[in-house]
């Protein structure tokens, strides 16, 4: 008899053996969000978002982790509610200024871009949520032929806090497996969507001050090194990152995945098994047995990852919606209605 694991695998096998490009989730989406929600009231919505998106990819491939890292930042605070696009005002300062958001996500023009189209074609139609949820299954798909539908409906938040974006949500760089996982069922979402939804670090690019302790630091003495990093790729952060960039403001960056940084495949968990990711978040996975061997799995099943990837973006686009007459409709997805 196969174990739980293996038949597990089995089944991812066998729901991408037909396609690498086009994949259903299979995890049920929330009984108040359907597929083609606008089929009636703005039945060129997605088609606007995805012109957006593809020309602000065509100008800056980053936009793509950006946008998908924007909406795993929404939904882990106050759930899948555009709130993360809110402006700071003089008496409030929003989401997208917390330290986990800013400077280090980019996108936010483009899902600018992507409203001022729609509210054009479809006024006071799309929220501002869906067009974030669009974008980001977009920049998958753009990136990395990842293609699946999206179940829309969600309304928009009207409250953005700063301060909630680490207080048990957003999870942060130096967190260990324990801490990965308690963050991600606290939304509901399980030890594997986790390990999945890492490997959206296949692309995009870290800031040095997120791991500068682990590479000149780690033991609380300057000079001590994470003895886990590969000791080549180690002596390349340091290259790359000097102590002197261990500052939030400081803009050096690296690629998270050093061999293939450009493409949306699964090298990340390559990278995760040989130790040479920079930031202590993607290489704790391997602490666990149980994520080790979700990381060994991903990395030897490239269309298996892709499928799973899919199905765990659809369910963590359902956390703590909006929907019917919660929340708004904004005209402007970083400012709320005042009407």
């Amino acid at each position: 008899m196969l174990s739980p694991w293996l038949a597990f695998c089995a089944a991812v096998l066998l729901a991408v053996a037909g396609s690498s490009t086009v994949v259903r989730a299979w995890y049920p989406p929330s009984s108040s969000l359907k597929v083609g929600f606008y089929k009636h009231s703005c039945p060129q919505a997605e088609d606007i978002v995805r012109d957006a998106v593809r020309r602000a990819l065509a100008r800056n491939p980053g936009f793509a982790p950006g946008l998908i890292r924007m909406h795993f930042h929404d939904c882990f605070v106050r759930g899948c509610d555009g709130s993360v696009l809110i402006n700071s005002t003089p008496g409030n300062t929003a989401e997208k200024d917390s330290v986990a958001n800013n400077p280090s996500i980019r996108g936010f023009e483009v899902i600018d871009d992507a409203k001022a189209a729609l509210e054009a074609a479809c006024p006071r139609t799309v929220s501002c949520a869906d067009v974030l949820t669009f974008a980001a299954r977009d920049s998958a798909s753009l990136a990395g032929g990842i293609n699946y539908k999206v179940p829309a409906g969600r309304r928009d938040g009207r409250v953005s806090l700063s301060d909630e974006v680490l207080d048990n949500n957003v999870p942060g760089p130096s967190d260990d497996v324990a801490e990965l996982i308690a963050s991600f069922r606290r939304k509901g979402l399980s030890a594997d969507d986790m390990v999945t939804l890492s490997g959206a670090h296949t692309i995009g690019r870290s800031h040095c001050s997120s791991f500068t302790q682990r590479i000149h630091n780690f033991t609380g003495k300057v000079g001590t090194t994470d003895p886990s990093i590969e000791p080549y790729y180690a002596a390349d952060l340091k290259r790359q990152c000097p102590i002197s960039t261990d500052n939030i403001n400081d803009p050096t960056v690296v690629p998270l995945d050093v061999v293939t940084p450009r493409e949306f495949d699964n090298q990340y968990y390559k990278n995760v098994l040989a130790h040479k990711v920079p930031l202590i978040s993607d290489q704790t996975l391997l602490t666990s047995p149980k994520t080790a061997g979700i990381v060994a799995f991903h990395a030897a099943v490239e269309r298996a990852w892709k499928a799973k990837f899919a199905a765990a973006m659809v369910k963590m686009g359902n956390v703590h919606v909006l929907t019917g007459d919660e929340g708004e409709i904004r005209e402007k997805c970083s400012v709320i209605n005042h009407h």
